[in-house]
């Protein structure tokens, strides 16, 4: 699992792209939950919680540039 101050150094582009991958990541998840073929049910929930972490990150970001920081 990433930490928060690892994603903090990542750029804006390297983020995007871990998002995409975490949200590819969760459908196919999902997609395994539906089938049965789902083995470990808390990735499920370990993936949503870096999704909201790179979010927050995203966030923040876009209030620095708001605020002009």
């Amino acid at each position: 699992m990433t930490r928060p101050s690892e994603l903090r150094e990542l750029t804006d582009d390297e983020l995007d792209h871990r998002l995409t991958e975490r949200r590819q990541e969760l459908f196919n998840l999902r997609f395994q939950s539906v089938t049965g073929a789902l083995e470990n049910s808390a990735r499920l929930k370990l993936t949503n919680c870096a999704i909201a972490r790179i979010l927050t990150v995203q966030t923040a970001r876009q209030a620095e540039k708001r605020n002009g920081n």
